[in-house]
């Protein structure tokens, strides 16, 4: 399955987590004591949040933002190679988008 294959549905969005970086002192950690990290790009969002009298809230978040969210948001997916995370999570889960000055 390719994440080009999923799409969002409501207010999901599809985030391409971030690489984590290696430490300063060149210590090597296992993964499973890397914290991952808590940004990512957005690839793939959906139409938005449904009201209970049928009005569609359109998103406020876009595909290639760069997004900060918590540290148990969302869903893991891994790619078919597996060496890319993917996480599918609500447009509440993100806690802001990262602005280039």
């Amino acid at each position: 399955m390719s994440m080009a294959h999923i799409k969002p549905l409501g207010n999901r969005v599809l985030v391409k987590r971030s690489q984590a970086k290696t430490s300063k002192g060149g210590i090597i950690l296992p993964d499973a004591a890397k914290e991952k990290p808590k940004q990512g790009e957005v690839i793939a969002v959906g139409p938005g949040k449904m009201d209970e009298d049928g009005t569609l809230h359109a998103m406020n978040i876009a595909v290639g933002d760069e997004v900060l969210f918590g540290s148990y948001a969302g869903t893991e997916v891994k790619s078919e190679n597996k060496d890319e995370e993917y996480l599918i999570m609500s447009e509440d889960d993100i806690l802001g988008v990262l602005v280039q000055n």
